[in-house]
């Protein structure tokens, strides 16, 4: 049967690409960051002039995704999730981090302005822990705090315990 399929949610700058990439190692799953795989297909729309950043063309993403996807094994890495097809996941994992921490980890990336100030009251207002549950069934959406290592570590042992119960229900 299938393997687990994740997908880690969440504004930018929370931690998904680290959790991502580490419970990928630690589970023996593939990791596939959709920012990444949109800059090497150029599966892009256009150009967001605002927020200085491509616009991604959600259709061929997911065309892109579709047979590694039904392969399952999978953890999915992006911001947004509502265009991802329901019968992909498994499992969405949000994450959520404390305004402050949020901030000085955005500034650090050189987000600036309305970039910025959007990010952040896009945590403030649950946008995407919102956008997740609307999307997919409400028993498969889980947040998780991502301020501290110790918040990541914690994060880690559980989504793997959810696994390994997974496998063996489902093998």
């Amino acid at each position: 049967l299938l393997l687990a399929v994740l997908c880690s949610a969440g504004t930018p700058g929370v931690g998904k690409t680290t959790l991502g990439k580490e419970l990928a190692s630690r589970a023996g799953l593939s990791y596939v960051n959709v920012g990444d795989l949109a800059k090497e297909g150029e599966l892009y729309e256009g150009f967001d002039e605002e927020y200085d950043c491509p616009i991604l063309d959600e259709d061929r993403v997911v065309d892109e995704l579709e047979a590694r996807m039904s392969e399952g094994g999978v953890i999915v890495d992006y911001h947004g999730c509502d265009f991802f097809p329901e019968r992909w996941f498994h499992i969405v994992f949000v994450l959520r981090t404390d305004n402050s921490c949020l901030y000085d980890r955005l500034h650090s990336r050189g987000y600036t302005g309305k970039k910025l100030q959007d990010n952040i009251q896009c945590e403030i207002f649950q946008t995407l822990y919102e956008e997740a549950v609307l999307s997919y069934k409400k028993e498969i959406v889980h947040q998780l705090p991502s301020n501290t290592p110790e918040d990541l570590e914690r994060n880690l042992d559980q989504i793997m315990q959810w696994i390994e119960q997974w496998m063996k229900d489902n093998n």
